[in-house]
């Protein structure tokens, strides 16, 4: 096996599609070369990133796991400016979109990752994450593609790892074979809880969700199912 074959076969799994599109305009490609350096993640190989780190204090951190074009990403911090939001999106478009809205917002509690999530919670300390957001991730839905779809033990076991107790969870998809398949394996890895009561807790979006340009498509074969889970 030649060397680029062995680091080949080592890597994960890519959990997402492509990460090019449409051509940025002057200003978007701008941010991307200026401010998403300023605001870049980096990594720790040693899971040593904390917090503090990041925003130069104790607040709590949220998670944002494929944020699209931003929406929920820029709403929601907005909304919290006391709160520390890393935000993940490999697909340039949409950090270009995301480095618009964190401009127009002045938002100054915003860190971003073009790149796969993984590396970056290897990265971070143990129970760091006060909540995450996985919403509408690619679905995979063809039968042979299904491996890469994101929700898969291992992830659940870092995922597991970098939030503390009592932590929320927020999984979202319009495709029913992911969310029967994600629902099972949240439950299965065991350190989450899903505490919902009646079919409207999992088929009605929850009061504080911002609606994303993905989810506006209704490009699934289900209406948007909707878990909710604590870190126990």
């Amino acid at each position: 096996m030649t060397e680029e074959n062995a680091a080949n076969k080592s890597r994960p799994l890519r959990t997402f599609g492509r990460t090019g599109g449409r051509g940025l305009s002057a200003r978007q490609q701008s941010l991307i070369d200026t401010r998403l350096p300023e605001l870049a993640v980096p990594t720790a190989a040693d899971g040593t990133l904390s917090g503090r780190d990041l925003f130069g204090d104790d607040r709590d951190v949220w998670l944002e796991i494929g944020f699209g074009g931003g929406e929920h990403l820029v709403g929601q911090a907005g909304r919290n400016p006391d709160i520390g939001y890393i935000g993940c999106e490999p697909f340039i478009e949409g950090m270009a979109k995301a480095l618009t809205g964190i401009e127009a917002d002045q938002l100054q509690n915003v860190r971003l990752v073009m790149d796969d999530v993984r590396p970056v919670m290897a990265s971070l300390q143990d129970q760091s994450i006060a909540r995450a957001f996985i919403l509408f991730p690619d679905p995979w839905p063809k039968k042979r593609q299904q491996k890469r779809r994101l929700i898969q033990p291992e992830f659940l076991e870092s995922l597991h790892r970098i939030c503390r107790p009592g932590a929320r969870v927020r999984f979202a998809t319009d495709v029913k074979s992911y969310a029967d398949e994600a629902l099972l394996r949240f439950l299965r890895q065991g350190g989450f809880e899903w505490h919902a009561n009646t079919a409207d807790d999992w088929r009605c979006p929850p009061g504080d969700h911002l609606t994303t340009r993905y989810e506006s498509k209704q490009l699934g074969d289900c209406a948007p199912v909707w878990f909710d889970f604590v870190r126990s």
